[in-house]
């Protein structure tokens, strides 16, 4: 009788009894990106967690930027969802979640990676206490300045300080025939980040927080009244160029770089549009820019209040467990140093910030450090319905198409009726 090899036979029992384990693909979904350096930077991270993790793919998606919040809500609810996509977080997430297209994560992701981000960050991707997304980087609104014109009209950019200052800034650049600010105002968004940040500037940090809860004054209080009043204030200066109202987020960007005005309230992402615009022969470089913070306003309660975003990923309903482990390795300290390095974003994991060498990235940093609130934009905290209202009322009042007791009334409606 012959003699059975036990091991042999075993081993063969399981190589035929168990499937081949097939490859597990992870789906990113983001905004498109224009600048090549940030895009090679996130696909140099996804083939790096790839040779980590033998396996596993990963799948970079894109899609254009103002078609991207109306294509992820069809993307949801299809069968081609993502297992992650960017998110501004805020009561847009809010609402994803209460449709069921999140995923609690709170138990995946390390308590070592949790501890590493500031609290209040982590917090823009909870959903009723449970973890949803994590956060990648923070954002800072502020004005970036061409000083080539503010020196030409004998502005001095660094002085302003209060509203009343940028007022004066921006009579005197009118006097000097230079356009004062630059704006694209087909998005509508742009606009909203005067509203926003004046009624931030009127209310402090407690005033939108209040008025979401109902704990506190509604949208129809002084707060975001005065806001609507103040923005009137600079539009009856006609500050922005002729047309803004047919320009968008990438003409605007043109426009400024080529020395079309002096003055460009956004955010850090513009900056690689900048570099770009500059290599390709635009007039304005690192040596004639500067930014300001925006200016606070006299007797208002939010001089240091913040407005930006807190921007990252969402883990949605059956996403492999692959996907958050891909999210922390995004969020490694060397990963975090060399987005903040480069220029990217301002990194949230401690450890990282100390990288940020550019002088532009780094006064965003200072600003969101020595902040007492930093506000996600209205139009994502609010949610769609009525972060769009917001967009709105504020390319209405740019347009003098109505008052700011009437775009105050609009948001409140909106929110009574989200």
């Amino acid at each position: 009788m012959k003699k059975c090899n036990c091991a042999i036979a075993i081993a063969l029992t399981a190589l035929i009894g168990t499937p081949v384990m097939a490859d597990t693909e992870i789906t990113i979904l983001t905004v498109e990106l224009d600048d090549q350096a940030q895009k090679q930077y996130y696909a140099d991270i996804a083939k790096g967690y790839e040779e980590a993790n033998p396996g596993v793919s990963v799948n970079l998606e894109y899609i254009a930027n103002e078609a991207y919040k109306t294509k992820l809500p069809t993307l949801l609810q299809s069968d081609a969802r993502p297992d992650a996509f960017y998110s501004w977080g805020g009561l847009t997430l809010s609402e994803q979640a209460e449709a069921g297209f999140t995923k609690d994560i709170s138990s995946l992701v390390s308590e070592e990676l949790k501890a590493a981000i500031p609290d209040g960050t982590l917090d823009a991707f909870r959903v009723d206490g449970k973890l949803v997304g994590l956060p990648l980087y923070v954002s800072d609104v502020l004005f970036w300045v061409n000083t080539r014109l503010t020196e030409k009209a004998g502005v001095d950019h660094k002085a302003i300080k209060t509203w009343d200052d940028l007022l004066e800034a921006v009579k005197t650049l009118k006097a000097a025939e230079i356009t004062p600010i630059i704006v694209g105002g087909q998005d509508k968004w742009p606009l909203h980040f005067y509203w926003s940040y004046l009624a931030l500037r009127m209310g402090g940090g407690d005033a939108l927080p209040m008025a979401v809860s109902g704990e506190g004054e509604d949208f129809t209080s002084e707060p975001f009244v005065e806001a609507g009043k103040k923005f009137v204030e600079l539009i009856e200066l006609e500050p922005f160029q002729p047309g803004f109202m047919s320009a968008n987020f990438d003409t605007a960007g043109t426009l400024f770089s080529n020395d079309e005005g002096a003055f460009h309230l956004m955010g850090g992402f513009t900056y690689p549009g900048i570099i770009k615009q500059a290599e390709a022969g635009a007039p304005l470089t690192d040596e004639t820019l500067d930014v300001i913070s925006f200016p606070v306003v006299e007797g208002g309660a939010g001089g240091d209040v913040t407005l930006g975003g807190v921007n990252g990923y969402v883990v949605t309903p059956g996403a492999p467990d692959e996907t958050v482990a891909y999210l922390e390795y995004m969020l490694s300290v060397d990963n975090q140093r060399r987005g903040g390095a480069s220029g990217f974003w301002l990194p949230i994991v401690e450890g990282s910030q100390d990288a940020i060498e550019n002088p532009f990235f780094r006064k965003q940093a200072d600003d969101v450090a020595a902040a007492s609130h930093h506000q996600i934009y209205l139009d994502q905290y609010l949610g769609a319905s009525v972060g769009a209202t917001v967009n709105d009322i504020s390319a209405d009042l740019a347009a003098g198409a109505t008052t700011p007791e009437e775009a105050a009334d609009r948001i409140q409606e909106a929110w009574d009726f989200r």
